[in-house]
């Protein structure tokens, strides 16, 4: 595991761009210094008659997920921004939020003289896992709270309370993440939303986080 003293210089950066773009942004990011990332294939949930947020509709699109130190992340967004130009409307999504710790990893390398500033924070990131069938009642439960929509992606759960026996076998349902990009101010009243029409708080009905966003790139109000 990374020093705690170093924790905040790594990202988590994330890319939702249309299906058959996700490639091309691994290798792009792979010339400002990205080790490598992950691929999800989502949905997005927004619809047309509102507001765009994320600039996101019922399309499939691809989730990339990748890990860099705080330099390289600047750099990795300010060159995928100029290739695929998403701050134009409806040419995808790009955003960071920060990591509190990292293993499994050397490729990240640590810049002692990239300082985390004191950065206001506008955009909250809300995961809610939930078993799968479940993520469009999320959806509908946060657009009635403000949001803007979100993004499924299909997942498999492991815990305690997900498994189930079938011919004397454990098996792990399928469990379904909404990504929901929320406006800090809104972020609360979603969660309640969402946690009150899924009853979250009871078990196995599903997990609900939020992580702050550091930088963005093609959010549209």
């Amino acid at each position: 595991m990374t020093s705690k003293d170093h924790i905040p210089h790594f990202e988590l950066i994330h890319v939702i761009v249309k299906f058959g773009m996700g490639s091309k942004i691994l290798k792009e990011a792979k010339k400002c210094g990205v080790s490598g990332g992950t691929l999800c294939i989502g949905k997005g949930t927004i619809s047309n008659k509102i507001l765009k947020l994320l600039s996101i509709t019922d399309m499939r699109k691809e989730v990339v997920m990748m890990i860099s130190n705080r330099k390289t992340t600047k750099k990795t967004l300010e060159h995928l921004n100029k290739v695929f130009r998403f701050d134009k409307p409806n040419h995808g999504i790009v955003y960071t939020t920060s990591l509190t710790s990292l293993m499994g990893t050397r490729s990240c390398q640590i810049d002692d003289g990239d300082e985390r500033g004191d950065e206001e924070i506008m955009y909250q990131n809300i995961m809610v896992v939930v078993d799968k069938g479940k993520a469009e009642e999320v959806v509908e439960s946060a657009q009635k709270a403000g949001s803007k929509g979100g993004t499924i992606i299909n997942a498999r759960g492991s815990g305690i309370h997900e498994t189930s026996k079938l011919f004397s076998m454990d098996i792990e349902p399928e469990k379904e993440i909404v990504m929901i990009l929320s406006d800090e101010q809104i972020t609360d009243a979603i969660v309640t939303k969402i946690s009150e029409d899924l009853k979250i708080n009871e078990p196995g009905n599903g997990i609900i986080f939020v992580q702050d966003v550091n930088r963005t790139y093609g959010i549209y109000e």
